[in-house]
């Protein structure tokens, strides 16, 4: 059996993070287990690909959630990636860390160390932001580039001009001193090609000799001595791959996601004792928060369609995408190097307390049926908006013990009433936001709601028959003192009750951030290898931060 000091589960945002630190110790040995394969599809690396990706089984779980109240009785589709780089390999590339608060809430949970003012450093030193942003907050010399798009579009600029007459603000940069207001869109793009975490973090040390890189082995079960883990049993290539196991001298990591990390912890005997002995497995370490705590935002998509300006919708087939092409080949902007979303605004519902609670997207172009899957071909553009911190909370649960089986996540969408009254509102401003001054001179119809829907009634009914998800799922490993019965991991990532376990992804997050996620997992994954290793944090930015108040 071969033996490792270090075995990380999953290369995903966190995961390749992990692999890099870990692995800068010459004297240690680590490997890595991903259940998908290479990084080497070109849909992966071109940025537009991610329309592809979408629903493309060879990189992507493809998983589906549960039906629910609120989101009519449908499935929601929900994809994750599965290859090198995890979801930052097929995401939307929109880079975004979340407000400041956010993380102080996470400390005032008596999360130790993840203030604001303790993520920050991490946050500069993971990046290299070019073309923009506030010096103060940008990293500058860090693996992953973050970039600014040089893809304009009349739309965007109107749609834009039309959140200032509205009152909100343009903000340079949303990943500064402060979130609130309206941009483009930073991105994980540079140079044309997309910025995943395997790019920025895994490639440029495959060579070292101590990290060992195992693709298509999916993980099975946890193997343990008594409540100390002590490594991973898993299938090489398959359901009828051949069975391995391996060792860990010092820990195992689990960095597979809000869906793959319980779901293998359950597999494992960890987790409710209800839910593990409904499946006939043995009890190895009651834990009641392992699936629970599920957070994910929700957004339902109006629409638009369009005249007097060209949208993206007419420019992805025939001798106008080859013309897109022949301007990415060549460097130029293009419709092949944008994110999913190209502006961003963020503001008040009015419904809660005193910092910005709504998301909202602007993109010049429109999907069937409001799912990011399949561009329609009339001219259009799509306004999403979604609630930024979530109440309502959901489950992952183990279909059967069969670790091929998807498991069972059912997100709960909209369960608890101040989400919904906080979306209605931004589904209102949405719609006012569509309709402005700037914008009228380009909008030939309102396709979704439609003029026929007016009502709050009616609003909420077009929620729940074209709300999705966001793909921005955390928590189902929340962050937290022993004393919180729901708590999985302590503020050091260590498995409450069980020693050389530890996880670092998106699932240990305590509260939703008010971001699209994968920031903050390439910040867990670099904070995370520091407590493994037992460096000192970077020093906390507090003048920095004592400036901006």
């Amino acid at each position: 059996m071969d033996t490792f000091d270090y075995i990380i589960v999953g290369a995903g945002s966190a995961g390749c993070v992990l692999a890099n630190r870990l692995s800068e110790d010459p004297n240690v040995t680590v490997c890595v287990l991903e259940a998908g394969g290479r990084d080497w599809h070109p849909y992966i690396h071109i940025p537009a690909g991610f329309i592809k990706t979408y629903a493309q089984k060879s990189v992507n779980w493809c998983y589906d959630m549960e039906p629910s109240e609120w989101t009519g009785g449908r499935r929601i589709f929900a994809p994750r990636g599965k290859t090198l780089g995890g979801s930052s390999s097929i995401n939307g590339h929109v880079y975004n860390r979340g407000q400041r608060a956010d993380y102080d809430t996470w400390a005032q949970f008596g999360n130790r160390g993840w203030s604001y003012a303790d993520v920050l450093p991490y946050f500069q030193r993971i990046e290299t932001r070019i073309g923009g942003g506030d010096p103060r907050f940008a990293g500058q010399s860090g693996p992953f580039k973050v970039t600014y798009s040089p893809w304009a579009h009349p739309l965007c600029d109107a749609f834009m001009d039309g959140c200032e007459q509205e009152g909100i603000p343009r903000n340079p940069d949303y990943n500064g001193e402060t979130q609130e207001g309206v941009s483009y869109t930073q991105r994980a793009i540079n140079r044309g090609v997309r910025m995943s975490s395997a790019k920025a973090f895994l490639h440029p040390v495959t060579g070292r000799k101590n990290l060992t890189v195992r693709t298509r082995a999916h993980a099975t079960n946890l193997t343990f001595d008594g409540k100390r883990c002590t490594g991973v049993a898993y299938l090489r290539g398959g359901r009828r791959g051949a069975a391995q196991s391996i060792r860990a001298r010092r820990e195992v990591i689990l960095a597979g996601g809000t869906f793959n990390t319980p779901q293998l912890m359950m597999l494992s005997g960890i987790g409710p004792a209800d839910q593990l002995q409904g499946q006939g497995i043995a009890i190895r370490h009651e834990l009641n928060g392992v699936g629970e705590n599920l957070r994910d935002h929700y957004a339902p998509r109006l629409a638009c369609r369009v005249k007097n300006a060209e949208t993206i919708n007419e420019r992805v087939n025939g001798p106008k995408l080859a013309v897109e092409v022949g301007r990415w080949m060549l460097g130029k902007p293009s419709i092949l190097a944008i994110p999913a979303t190209v502006v961003y605004a963020f503001w008040h519902s009015g419904e809660t307390a005193d910092r910005s609670d709504l998301q909202l997207t602007f993109t010049p172009a429109t999907y069937r049926e409001g799912v990011q899957g399949e561009l329609e071909r009339e001219p259009g553009f799509t306004v999403a908006v979604w609630q930024q911190r979530p109440e309502s909370r959901g489950t992952v649960r183990l279909k059967s013990a069969d670790p091929f089986d998807a498991p069972v996540i059912n997100p709960n969408y909209l369960d608890v009433e101040i989400d919904r009254r906080v979306l209605l509102a931004g589904m209102k401003l949405a719609r006012r936001l569509m309709h402005t001054e700037p914008m009228k001179p380009y909008v030939l119809r309102e396709d979704v709601p439609g003029d026929a829907v007016q009502s709050d009634d009616d609003l909420m009914g077009v929620a729940r028959k074209r709300g999705t998800t966001t793909f921005h799922p955390m928590g189902t490993s929340k962050m937290g003192a022993a004393s919180d019965p729901m708590a999985v991991v302590d503020d050091q990532l260590r498995v409450h009750g069980l020693e050389g376990l530890r996880i670092v992804d998106a699932s240990i997050m305590p509260t939703m951030l008010s971001a699209n996620l994968n920031a903050a997992c390439l910040m867990i994954g670099d904070k995370g290898a520091d407590m493994i290793r037992g460096r000192e944090a970077p020093q906390a930015a507090i003048d920095i931060l004592d400036a901006a108040e």
